[in-house]
């Protein structure tokens, strides 16, 4: 527990930023004062992180985005100890408390995977609720195993309304609990039940205020990129592989280990109680279609496997466990596997980040600051440009939360707001920017202070390309009609880019 602990708090403050954890915060912001994703503004996931992140909004008013990265840090945290509970619920009784130790340790002693569920990304949310409804699905008996099977349906459909592709997992354990109906009679029903009301919770009021919105939110938007080529789907696959490899090499070692040792010796295991099988399987197939559904995306990032994480080692640690013959070996793998993970963890290449910035020939470029003190100590410097109009012409929106000042409407999802080719009576209805309604916007001057990164008017959405160097330089024109340079900053934020402050002509 001390060293996750310890690789928490490193991520929280030397962690690098993300553009994500912007507009998810500002998102949170919107909510906590009564306004709604898709109806009044622009969101482009399931409504879910938008409600629980506004409730927790306190934390960030107070503390800027290091309280939103302590929220988040605590929800993976909390996912690894329930993840430690299911295994342990479905391993062997001699063999629990091995479950449990191992469990966490392949997902709270990862760096890769402390950083992820640190940064305010869904994935923090949407492991805590897939661990969760795993860990309530362990309860089997009587009056209580059958609330449990509601309240596991509620966990699946929360994790969809966080991540939609964390919906494979509502068919995957419908067809478990349909499996072992005979010892589990109505539970399958129950899940549905549970999954079925809190899904049309939050989805059918959005399908009814804003349809195209939602739709487009949660569904098209995702289908909006495409791969170029054969020889570049390929490419893209291949690196996801190998880069989810690099991130949980200790859990993939384990796994393949754990699968020669099943192999090679089938008799003399300690075997689980056969009433934990089905849901160890229903565990396997969940993060099999889960990590289907990331693969076929048209641009696949192997952090989407963070969601699937604490399932995977649910069913590993459990696995492990009953392969365990001897006290003795339960000792010895326990003890290795931890100082293995302890050891991976403090030589990731996510550690390395927390203190250096790229390399020049043969030389490191030390961090001079953390990023996030390099973005506390911007949105102070924003604030004094401000005034009191309280207003930010920015696409990065974690500076505009950091400095407790508001976007224009349209800019809510930062980098991902512009959107070119859309006509403008759509572009209004989802509540994003065209062409024509981002060259009026720069033009019009709604903000006495500006600030452009890298990603600022540079990324055309959906497909996430970069903007053509002719359009560039028109929306840069449009921005120098109304706005004057008075700064920058450098390096700032996500990839280190340039920020450039502008404040509006006299």
């Amino acid at each position: 527990m001390a060293v996750a602990l310890v690789l928490y708090a490193l991520n929280l403050v030397f962690g690098d930023l993300n553009q994500d954890e912007g507009w998810y915060l500002y998102a949170a912001r919107l909510v906590s004062e009564r306004q709604l994703p898709y109806v009044d503004f622009a969101h482009t996931q399931p409504p879910v992180l938008c409600f629980t992140y506004g409730l927790a909004w306190p934390l960030v008013a107070r503390w800027g985005v290091e309280g939103g990265r302590l929220f988040t840090a605590m929800l993976g945290l909390a996912g690894a100890l329930l993840a430690a509970v299911a295994a342990r619920r479905l391993a062997p009784a001699p063999r629990r408390d091995a479950a449990a130790l191992l469990a966490f340790a392949l997902v709270a002693l990862n760096a890769y995977h402390t950083y992820f569920t640190t940064i305010v990304k869904t994935y923090a949310l949407c492991g805590f609720f897939l661990a969760a409804a795993i860990a309530l699905l362990t309860v089997q008996r009587g009056r209580i195993g059958r609330l449990a099977a509601y309240l596991a349906g509620v966990g699946l459909a929360l994790a969809a309304g966080t991540r939609i592709s964390a919906g494979v997992m509502i068919p995957v354990a419908l067809a478990g609990l349909w499996c072992v109906r005979d010892r589990r009679p109505g539970d399958w029903v129950r899940l549905g039940i549970g999954a079925g009301v809190v899904g049309l919770l939050f989805a059918a009021p959005f399908l009814w205020l804003a349809p195209d919105s939602f739709l487009f939110g949660v569904f098209h938007y995702h289908t909006g990129r495409r791969t170029d080529n054969l020889t570049t789907w390929f490419v893209y696959r291949a690196g996801f592989v190998s880069r989810f490899v690099q991130a949980y090499f200790v859990p993939v070692s384990v796994a393949i280990a754990a699968a020669a040792a099943r192999f090679f010796r089938a008799e003399g295991r300690c075997r689980a109680p056969d009433e934990s099988a089905w849901l160890r399987r229903t565990a396997w197939a969940g993060v099999a279609g889960g990590t289907l559904l990331h693969i076929t995306a048209a641009v696949p990032y192997e952090d989407y496997q963070v969601i699937l994480a604490p399932l995977a080692a649910v069913a590993l640690a459990s696995w492990v466990a009953a392969l365990l013959v001897t006290a003795k070996a339960e000792r010895w793998v326990v003890a290795v596997l931890i100082m293995v993970s302890i050891g991976a963890a403090f030589s990731s290449p996510i550690n390395q980040s927390w203190f250096v910035s790229g390399r020049d020939r043969i030389w490191w470029r030390l961090k001079e600051k953390p990023h996030l003190q390099v973005l506390r100590e911007t949105a102070a410097r924003v604030r004094a440009l401000a005034g009191d109009s309280r207003r930010l012409l920015t696409q990065d929106t974690y500076l505009a939360v950091e400095a407790g000042l508001r976007v224009p409407r349209g800019l809510e999802l930062g980098p991902f707001s512009y959107y070119p080719d859309l006509d403008t009576a759509t572009a209004r209805s989802r509540h994003v920017l065209n062409r024509e309604l981002m060259q009026a916007l720069l033009r019009s001057g709604p903000a006495p202070v500006a600030a452009v990164s890298g990603y600022g008017l540079s990324v055309a959405s959906p497909a996430v390309a970069e903007l053509p160097e002719p359009e560039q330089r028109s929306l840069r024109a449009a921005l120098a009609e109304r706005y004057i340079p008075a700064g920058t900053v450098r390096p700032f934020g996500q990839a280190d880019t340039t920020l450039e402050l502008f404040i509006i002509k006299p």
